[in-house]
């Protein structure tokens, strides 16, 4: 006698099958009672493996800095590795700059200058803004303490009609990592449109 039947004859009297079902929809009323105890086995498994696993996690989330942070957009990004070592201070000349007035299609390029006003080498590893019409390039070099550098913003005013203002977040061995410059100015529609 297969499996299948052996389970149904001994789980359920064959009475009860006589009474109330035929043979046609024998076979599957079978293969519902098996496919129900397939999902409660399995069922059963999985929030047991679930259970382990919030437990690890949270060992590991008191263990370890989280890995990304969230923008001003509510989307996650992912966290730059800071430089190891000692950290410093950097200073920014003006970390605003208004643009003004531009059309739409124009890109407008500003040179953000800073020092490194602290005792120890400044270390940039990351300079990034949540638009992918903001383009920031950063020295990749230490500044030594005293020395200045330069991070030039490129923005691209291509369909961003209306009032702007760019974030561009700077990671370093500061304290606290990350500096925030902006970009800021309208952008006006070209002429016929």
């Amino acid at each position: 006698m297969p499996t299948v039947n052996l389970f149904v004859y001994i789980c359920v009297p064959k009475w009860i099958f006589q009474l109330f079902i035929t043979k046609s929809a024998m076979k599957y009323l079978k293969s519902a009672v098996l496919f129900s105890l397939a999902f409660a086995a399995l069922s059963s498994c999985k929030s047991t493996g679930s259970d382990a696993r919030d437990a690890a996690r949270q060992d590991v989330a008191t263990t370890e800095a989280p890995a990304a942070i969230a923008d001003p957009q509510g989307t996650q990004a992912q966290q730059p590795e800071v430089p190891a070592g000692p950290t410093t201070t950097i200073s920014f000349g003006e970390d605003r700059h208004n643009f003004g007035k531009v059309k739409d299609g124009e890109k407008v390029t500003h040179t953000f200058k800073f020092r490194n006003a602290g005792n120890e080498p400044l270390i940039l590893s990351d300079a990034r803004s949540t638009c992918g019409c903001t383009v920031p390039t950063w020295p990749r070099e230490p500044i030594a303490p005293g020395k200045t550098g330069e991070i030039t913003v490129v923005f691209d005013a291509t369909g961003k009609v209306g009032g702007q203002s760019k974030r561009v977040t700077i990671v370093a061995n500061t304290t606290p990592p990350e500096t925030f410059i902006y970009l800021e100015g309208e952008v006006e529609a070209k002429a016929g449109n």
